[in-house]
């Protein structure tokens, strides 16, 4: 059946928190020592990992890990105690929290805004599917990319979190299409993959750097016969 609608994930396949947006936070251990470029990049690892676990918690805190993507007081229960248990001193880490919530930190794929409009310009209805305890909408209205999208369906506004199946019929169901017509696009097999329980279609993109990865998207959507390489 013909593609009406394509669902996206948001972090790690239309945006991503880079690493110099963790640089510019200052990031130190315990002692004062400002940390390598190795730690950094795991502790991006643990901020932004859409699966997985890296850290032992207490009872609070592992409630507060589960359920994370559904209320912003857990959400920043769950991250504080993984910076803390990272070693990161309480300073730097709520200058890092501050930038995960920041929607102007995350940086766009090379390709997300062109994919966006001709998505839109060929009435393929959009929809973003976020495991996310924060309003992502301002990335997109900074860019002008809002008129590209038909539906936000966050998991802290819809109740429920990948690959929970009602996330994803709740944005299914207001972009009034099936599932059989409709394509997931994220970077996780395991939480973005759920929707082939549904019965979507499902393109898995590599969360690479931005730099490295320029055509991911559209590529994904060549391969499903949505976009064309000479579109």
């Amino acid at each position: 059946m013909a593609i009406e609608a394509v669902l996206f994930d948001f972090s790690g396949t239309v945006f991503r928190l880079e690493e110099s947006a963790f640089h510019s936070a200052n990031l130190t251990d315990a002692q004062g020592r400002p940390l390598d470029t190795h730690e950094i990049a795991e502790i991006m690892r643990r901020m932004t990992a859409p699966v997985g676990q890296f850290v032992e918690f207490d009872a609070e805190g592992q409630y507060a890990w589960d359920n994370r993507d559904l209320d912003p007081a857990l959400h920043r229960t769950a991250y504080m105690q993984v910076l803390e248990k990272s070693g990161v001193p309480d300073v730097s880490a709520e200058q890092l929290y501050a930038q995960l919530l920041n929607p102007a930190a995350w940086t766009p794929y090379p390709d997300a805004g062109q994919v966006l409009r001709e998505l839109s310009e060929r009435g393929i209805r959009v929809g973003m599917v976020s495991n996310i305890a924060f309003d992502i909408r301002p990335a997109f209205v900074s860019r002008g990319w809002h008129r590209y999208i038909d539906n936000f369906a966050l998991s802290f506004e819809v109740g429920a979190m990948k690959p929970d199946l009602r996330i994803f019929k709740s944005a299914i169901d207001k972009l009034d299409t099936t599932p059989e017509n409709t394509l997931m696009v994220g970077d996780s097999a395991e939480a973005d993959g759920g929707a082939t329980a549904l019965g979507c279609a499902f393109a898995l993109v590599d969360p690479l750097p931005t730099v490295d990865r320029p055509s991911g998207l559209r590529d994904a959507l060549i391969e499903h016969g949505i976009l064309t390489a000479t579109s």
